[in-house]
């Protein structure tokens, strides 16, 4: 098994005990839960007494005791080791992934990209200015057709240098809308960019809990198979001595080999999910502390979720953006139709005109023009066309948005009682197997019941115990579920003291900026 503490690994019992203290969780509602807190019960059966056997009556006694002390993992060493100052939270994660996360930085640079678009859109209000320079050397002759003259040769170095500016005064409303249609996109880039940060928060937490949950579960199974190895022993002594058969040492051979395979699965399933992990919070799990469900933080009631949902989603709020964009997109479409007005002033300067020497020029000239439109082939009729249907497209797929919140919502509210159901459920069912595996003992120690009975009754415990664990942090994940897909697992919303990124810095900073090659960083 692997077991991450302070950048080194170790193996074996030794990191299965360290395991069950450093990522301990302690129940909500009071009711201790993961890391073994909870695991309590057979260490407190009766002494046997007059068994059939005083060897098979000490055996069971032995086994008690080691049964005890291996799965009744103390709440209170695991309180000490996650209360180190070295330990991590569900809040420290998840701001670590808040700040570091590629997912979420990439985005953030995807958002700054789209400012871009706002004064590009703003370029159709300003003037273009351009300047051109030309040199040559030129070389002519002629001659009289009638050959009545000479032949006259001349040669020049012709140049010149002019410049112009254009002015556009109306444009049928483009740059308007191209101007409303590219800040629509910065906000959808910035919903995107927000269910992005949900999406990764909620990954966080969901791979905090698996660590925790994983964790929990290894050290169940290895503490089972210590016991499984006392149980086999001891009924090998007995199969010795004639007071079993070889069908039990069979069973108990069966019982440990089947404990062992669990075990490796539980370890493949530990070892993912720190790979995990790490993915979503960039270092690996290190003394995670008992996490919490945020149930405080949630509508008190699934059809409150749903409006919140309906209002906050980032996945609609980003939806209803890209229609505005669609609309403006329609009016840019139409501005094809409309006329255009401009003004163009001029500056030309030539020297050695056609290689004339001494021959310049000097020439200045403002003028206006307007173009209508009549007939360009229907391009433009098309474009609107199939930009009012892109706008139809994107309404549908805000419904579509709506729809897919509202059973977002509705299953992790769902999964989120259901999970605070199973909690209790097997709560009690961890307490009524511990009652029926003391029972099952005390009975086969006057020949009630056999070896088989006795392993079944561990097997139900460990079963139970480990559903709990699961039900446990189920009902911690759901919770971060839900407040997910009301849309409001942010940093702001779940208070991870952290500084927040503000995309509307980097708009400032740039919405007006027409001319410098350098981005605002210093890139």
């Amino acid at each position: 098994m692997l077991v991450l503490r302070n950048g080194k690994q170790q193996t074996g019992a030794k990191a299965a005990r360290k395991v069950d203290a450093s990522f301990a969780i302690h129940d909500f509602d009071g009711v201790v839960c993961l890391g073994g807190c909870f695991l309590t019960g057979p260490a407190s059966a009766a002494p046997l007494e007059n068994s059939r056997s005083g060897r098979f009556g000490s055996s069971i006694l032995r086994f008690v005791s080691l049964f005890g002390r291996a799965l009744g993992v103390s709440a209170f060493a695991a309180a000490c080791v996650c209360g180190a100052a070295s330990a991590e939270t569900m809040s420290g994660a998840l701001a670590r992934a808040y700040s570091t996360n590629p997912d979420i930085n990439q985005q953030r640079a995807a958002v700054r990209a789209r400012d871009e678009g706002v004064p590009a859109a703003k370029a159709g209000w300003l003037p273009k200015a351009s300047g051109t320079l030309s040199a040559g050397r030129q070389y002519s002759e002629a001659s009289n057709v009638l050959g009545q003259g000479g032949t006259e040769r001349y040669g020049g170095f012709p140049r010149g240098s002019s410049a112009q500016i254009t002015q556009t005064l109306f444009d049928g409303m483009k740059t308007v809308n191209n101007v409303s249609q590219a800040e629509s996109a910065v906000l959808q880039a910035r919903e995107v960019m927000r269910q992005t940060e949900v999406t990764t928060l909620q990954a966080g937490a969901t791979a905090y809990m698996d660590v925790l949950r994983d964790t929990a579960v290894v050290g169940l199974r290895l503490n089972n198979i210590k016991v499984l190895e006392v149980q086999l022993q001891q009924t090998r002594d007995r199969f010795q001595v004639g007071e079993v058969t070889r069908t039990d040492v069979a069973q108990s051979e069966s019982s440990l080999a089947t404990g062992k395979a669990d075990y490796a699965v539980a370890q493949s399933a530990l070892e993912t999910a720190v790979a995990n992990y790490r993915r979503q919070i960039g270092v690996p799990p290190r003394q995670l502390q008992p996490a919490q469900p945020i149930e405080k933080l949630l509508a008190h009631s699934l059809d409150g979720a749903i409006q919140i949902g309906i209002e906050e989603n980032p996945a609609i709020l980003g939806a209803l953006h890209q229609v505005d964009a669609a609309q403006s997109a329609v009016k840019v479409a139409e501005a094809a139709l409309l006329p255009t007005a401009s003004v163009q002033g001029q500056v030309l300067q030539q020297n050695d005109v056609q290689g004339f020497p001494n021959y310049n020029q000097w020439n200045a000239s403002i003028v206006g023009s307007i173009n209508v439109p009549f007939y360009q082939g229907g391009a433009e009729y098309a474009g609107v066309r199939q930009a009012k249907e892109v706008l139809g497209q994107a309404r549908l797929a805000v419904d579509s948005q709506r729809i897919a919140v509202r059973a977002a919502i509705a299953t992790a509210w769902g999964r989120l009682q259901s999970a605070r159901a199973s909690i209790i459920a097997f709560q009690a069912a961890v307490k009524a197997a511990e009652v029926a595996l003391n029972g099952v003992r005390e009975e086969a120690k006057v020949g009630q019941r056999t070896t088989l009975d006795v392993l079944n009754a561990q097997q139900v415990l460990l079963n139970a115990r480990v559903q709990l664990v699961t039900a446990q942090r189920d009902r911690v994940v759901y919770s971060y579920d839900v407040f997910a897909a009301e849309g409001r697992l942010t940093a702001e919303g779940l208070g991870l003291g952290v500084i927040a990124y503000d995309p509307n810095i980097h708009f400032e900073q740039t919405k007006n900026r027409f001319i410098g090659l350098d981005t605002p960083d210093g890139r």
